[in-house]
């Protein structure tokens, strides 16, 4: 199973524009999408290329690919304009190559506690993952909580906070941060 997992889009147009150049060339099964599409919330300041409709646009192309998880900044409105589902809290995916669960959401209700990320981990077992978004910031790393646990968040497409916007490529069983 090849993924591109990607978060915090905040309706930057360019950025997006990127992820897509980059998702064309990574060929995956799936666009994995963590939440914060389109709107750049309260808390951030508007991504210089802020350009919703350009945004939808582009995902909407691709609406066959993708998988979408809904984060703090969705609302109805955003899945009235989307042609793809993005409301659910989280989503799962079942890697049969590794036997692995990957527990897709964006980090506001469920999330691993480090940064900004509620602390609400779910229930996995060892060898899954929890993949999440929300805090902006690049983690690929093990679980202390939760021992065999994999955290991963592939960080920010339209607002990174730890300098660098980036996704996430899941290939063969690995996680990997892709810079934009």
């Amino acid at each position: 199973m090849r993924l591109v997992i990607a978060s915090d889009i905040h309706g930057a147009a360019d950025a997006c524009e990127r992820l897509m150049q980059a998702v064309d060339a990574e060929r995956p099964d799936r666009l994995v999408l963590l939440g914060d599409l389109l709107y750049h919330g309260p808390r951030n300041d508007l991504p210089a290329d802020y350009a919703p409709k350009r945004v939808i646009e582009m995902l909407n192309e691709r609406a066959t690919l993708i998988i979408a998880v809904r984060g703090n900044c969705e609302a109805e409105v955003d899945q009235m304009v989307l042609s793809f589902p993005c409301m659910a809290t989280y989503n799962a995916l079942f890697d049969p190559e590794t036997g692995r669960t990957l527990f897709l959401t964006h980090g506001h209700v469920w999330g691993p506690g480090l940064h900004n990320s509620v602390n609400n981990p779910p229930a996995l077992a060892n060898g899954d993952a929890l993949v999440y978004g929300h805090t902006h910031i690049k983690v690929n790393e093990q679980s202390a909580a939760q021992p065999g646990v994999l955290l991963f968040n592939p960080g920010s497409v339209g607002i990174p906070k730890d300098g660098s916007a980036s996704y996430g490529l899941y290939d063969n069983g690995r996680f990997e941060h892709r810079l934009l």
